[in-house]
């Protein structure tokens, strides 16, 4: 009996051994000042002999059992660094990252005692004490505290940085032209290639790592940045099996399950984010279209073709929702320590926004110099329906070695537009005739790239070789864009004929393709430390773009359509060979202008040296210098007749061909392990886009406005010179104090055309300074009271002047518009700049009930939006009062589970752009009322 059950003893006591849970420990070991990883350093459990190495990319991993341990990190040349306090549960991942410090010269061993790091905003606030430019970040905990789904909505909260529209990013005031994003230190274009910048809400949270904003150049970056340059970094792949869900839904009183909310019929699958082939251009593009003057029945038939629905109908919105999935892991392949990891994600968008009494309008000054007040050339208001679907993936695989790392990621992006409005429209210049008009819009959006990535290292880590490369599809289609205006005339409805009904397609196919190679030398200088690094880069941009536009035609009274768009192309209205009157696709005008189709390609070869070096202990010194070949070709024609002697064409003709030198230099200046003095200077550019370096006409059916590009565009150059003081506390505090000026050579800006005032142009418009102040605050309450603690704010500001020397032609034009008494000066505001902003947040955060709350403020001053020529004013965006609240509660097992409650815009505040002019009442020039979101979510891991 004893032998029984000293046997079952063992065989339980063997059986739990076996297969008793352990967790993982790991991490990465960065270097204090290079912020490299450190390779091959030793790692050990004190009191025990078990332990491993880093691998060449700084991180290392430990299976231990559940308990609290002493982690010992050292290498040759560097103080060792002792943590304890380090918790490990069966089951779990335990993450710590470790700074280490290189010893001074002639000093023997330093032990370096901390408890282990929790917080990662603390991880976020040590890259940006160690970085070479001046930059600051959003860690994955700033999500969580803001409740933030998207990085859209989470890097409000930066200095200097606003977002415009939701999507797309600023920093420091200045326009997207100036701004630049970059996925992964690569660049990639977004949903709309027109931008410099893609658009942020596109990219789940529970992806990303943490965003870095870098406000200062350096040699390795590409040098089309002025204001900023945001790079998105995403999750590495995790160490273990990994899942999270999470699904929200949005309701906004003033938009949702609103039965006045406007629509149309689209297609089976516009909730999937593209049109299964309803909307496309129903006859080939080459067919010859007979008149009414052939007789010829085919009219009638090609006109059948189109769909009949014009008009805009009323429906009941429904309220947004979005869910997102990601999934990754990690197995060990083969002998050794090879591993093999993926990463995949998945979210969906699906919001529906409605406008009522939205504005669009234009205002001009009176001939008469002596009449101050702006007289109305054409005003619109009316109701807006829009549903926005929102569809991305990424995939991702890694494979890692003991010296090397391939990285491959596969993103797909999907974006349907669909919109319907109803306007009212009082057009002056034809002495106050009076339209109502429908609109109706869709816009498919896609992009799919590729990021192959590898990173190489010899046998010391000295020296690193990183290569990538990433190709790009882009298209963008506006498929049958319908405008329909009757005249309203004592509640009489007619079609005019200089105001016909439109249909419009246009089709933008871009390829892009980047390589980027960068080696990295790490060697000895004056027996301290020092890294080069040299490398070189290459982009290829091809676009191909056209127009494709159509008129209704009727040679019939219009006012039997009794002002009911859908009435037009009723088959009883139809023109036919029998009645010879109805209304018919026009064929004068239904094929492509020669000026809106256009095929452009853009090169850029680039190739960069920087060094790395200190000068006595604390003056880091880095200088580099970059040199980029950019080539510009264009081939497209103006509307003229071939045989007329003025007619242009372009054939692959060479726009732009610049060989640029652009040096960088960054000092930072350690006064003490937690204050830095920066300095830096760049020289940087922004160039023309594809769509402004052309001849084509771009009509708005929403607005009524035409953009026409300029063929003559140049690059603008900029210097820039940045200061800063930062000093660096505990527990994720820290103060800043920013200052940076900015030398703009022939800034490109949109101005209206003069021939015609409805018409915009992009044009290089003289010079330009902006001088501006940063001021950021991070602190913790409880300096004020322990009961506190669990209270921290957030503030920071910017103040920001911008001046923009009038050109000669603006300068002008401006004096003849000025009124009696105005005068004019030399210069004005920049196009695009803000002159302030401001983010404010008080953040409360639960260590026991798992409680998460904040309140958020984002506000952008006044900002020049469209420059005015004399005759026509300035248009200015309005400061826009943003104030939201978030809350998140966590709970479950590991806290894997979270509940979040946001309200947006409390203030109810409009986004509202303004005209002004001398002496004058202001007069909108286009308003939107967003009203207030009240948002429920929920997430899991596991």
């Amino acid at each position: 009996m004893k032998i029984k059950l000293i046997l079952s003893v063992f065989i339980f006591s063997f059986v739990h051994l076996a297969f008793a849970q352990k967790g993982e420990l790991t991490g990465k070991l960065i270097d204090s000042d290079f912020q490299d990883p450190i390779a091959f350093a030793n790692v050990l459990v004190k009191g025990t002999t078990t332990g491993t190495t880093s691998d060449f990319d700084g991180k290392y991993s430990l299976n231990l059992d559940a308990g609290t341990y002493t982690l010992s990190y050292s290498y040759l040349g560097y103080k060792t660094v002792e943590i304890t306090e380090v918790l490990v549960k069966d089951g779990a991942v335990t993450t710590v990252d470790v700074t280490m410090e290189p010893l001074a010269e002639n000093l023997d061993e330093v032990v370096v005692t901390v408890s282990v790091k929790k917080n990662t905003e603390t991880a976020v606030l040590g890259i940006q004490k160690k970085a070479v430019n001046l930059l600051d970040g959003l860690s994955a905990e700033a999500f969580k505290k803001s409740g933030s789904s998207d990085v859209a909505s989470a890097i409000k909260s930066v200095p200097g940085v606003s977002v415009q529209g939701g999507k797309y990013v600023y920093v420091r005031g200045l326009g997207d032209r100036y701004t630049k994003s970059i996925l992964n230190g690569v660049d990639i274009p977004g949903l709309d290639p027109d931008r410099n910048t893609i658009q942020l809400d596109i990219f789940p949270t529970n992806i990303i790592d943490n965003v870095l904003v870098l406000k200062s150049a350096s040699a390795d970056l590409p040098a089309d940045f002025t204001g900023g340059m945001v790079n998105i970094v995403t999750k590495d792949y995790p160490t273990q099996k990994e899942y999270s869900l999470s699904v929200s839904g949005t309701y906004n009183p003033d938009m949702h399950f609103n039965d006045n909310y406007l629509d149309y019929k689209g297609s089976g699958t516009d909730f999937l984010a593209f049109d299964d082939g309803t909307r496309d251009v129903p006859i080939n593009k080459n067919q010859d279209v007979p008149n009414t003057f052939d007789f010829d029945p085919r009219l009638t038939t090609i006109t059948k073709r189109f769909n009949p629905e014009l008009s805009a109908i009323r429906d009941k919105s429904l309220m947004d929702y979005s869910f997102g999935f990601t999934a990754g892991n990690q197995y060990n392949v083969g002998e050794g320590e090879n591993r093999l990891g993926f990463l995949g994600s998945f979210s969906y968008k699906n919001s529906t926004d409605f406008y009522q009494s939205a504005e669009n309008n234009f205002y001009r000054r009176d001939s008469d110099k002596s009449v101050y007040e702006l007289a109305v050339d054409r005003t619109q208001k009316g109701d807006l329906g829009s549903n926005n679907v929102l569809l991305s993936g990424l995939l991702g695989t890694s494979f890692k070695t003991a010296k090397s790392k391939y990285k491959l990621n596969l993103l797909h992006l999907q974006n349907g537009q669909s919109s319907a409005g109803l306007f009212d429209q009082i057009l002056n210049f034809a002495d106050f005739i009076e339209y109502k008009k429908d609109n109706l819009e869709y816009t498919q959006r896609s992009i799919s790239n590729a990021l192959l990535n590898a990173i190489h290292t010899n046998d010391d880590a000295s020296w690193t070789t990183e290569w990538s490369l990433s190709p790009t599809l882009s298209k963008i289609q506006d498929k049958d864009i319908r405008t329909t205006a009757f005249r309203t005339d004592n509640g009489v409805y007619s079609i005019q004929q200089n105001n016909q009904p439109k249909r419009i397609w246009r089709d933008l196919e871009e390829v892009d393709a980047v390589g980027k190679l960068d080696f990295t030398r790490k060697y000895q200088l004056a027996k301290k430390d020092a890294k080069l690094q040299f490398g070189a880069y290459g982009s290829y941009k091809k676009r191909d773009f056209s127009i494709f536009n159509f008129e209704i035609q009727s040679n019939k009274n219009t006012t039997v359509y009794e002002g009911i768009a859908d009435n037009i192309l009723n088959e009883e209205n139809l023109w036919t060979v029998a009645n010879n009157s109805g209304s018919f696709i026009d064929p004068d005008v239904s094929i492509a202008e020669p000026a809106n189709t256009y095929g452009a390609t853009q090169q850029n070869l680039a190739a960069y040296a920087s060094n790395e070096f200190k000068i006595g202990n604390k003056l880091r010194t880095i200088l580099g210098l970059r040199m980029e070949k950019f080539t510009s070709k264009y081939t497209g024609e103006d509307n003229k007749d071939i045989d007329d002697p003025q007619k242009v064409i372009f054939d692959n003709q060479t726009l732009i061909d610049k060989f640029d030198f652009f040096p960088t230099a960054n000092l930072i200046y350690e006064m003490t392990d937690e204050i830095n003095l920066r300095g830096s200077y760049s020289r940087t550019t922004a160039r023309p886009s594809f769509k402004e370096a052309s001849i084509a006409k771009i009509f708005d059916p929403l607005s009524s406005f035409t953009f026409i590009g300029n063929i003559d565009l140049e690059p603008t150059y900029v210097n820039n010179f940045d200061f800063r003081i930062e000093w660096f506390g505990k527990s994720s505090e820290m103060i800043a104090l920013s200052s940076f000026y900015k030398k703009f050579q022939d800034p490109i800006e949109l101005t209206y055309f003069e021939a015609s005032s409805d018409n915009f142009t992009p044009r290089n418009l003289g010079d330009a300074n902006v001088v501006g102040l940063e001021f950021e605050l991070r602190k913790n309450l409880r300096f004020l009271a322990t009961a506190l603690k669990n209270l921290s704010i957030n503030i920071n500001t910017s103040i920001i002047k911008s001046t923009q020397v009038y050109s000669e032609s603006e300068l002008n034009l401006r004096q003849l518009g000025l009124r009696n008494g105005e005068t004019l000066g030399n210069d004005r505001e920049l196009q695009g700049q803000s002159p302030f902003l401001i983010n404010a947040g008080l953040n409360y955060q639960g260590q026991e009930n798992r409680l998460q709350m904040g309140l958020f403020y984002n506000v952008q001053g006044k900002t020049l939006q469209v420059v005015g020529n004399g005759f026509v004013p300035d248009v200015y965006t309005m400061p826009y009062n943003n104030l939201n609240f978030n809350l998140t509660k966590s709970f479950g097992e590991n806290q894997n589970q979270n509940i979040i409650l946001k309200v947006g815009n409390i203030l109810k505040d409009d986004v509202e752009s303004q005209y002004e002019s001398f002496r004058a009442q202001k007069q909108i020039f286009s308003i939107r009322s967003p009203g207030t979101d009240f948002s429920l979510g929920y997430s899991i891991k596991f």
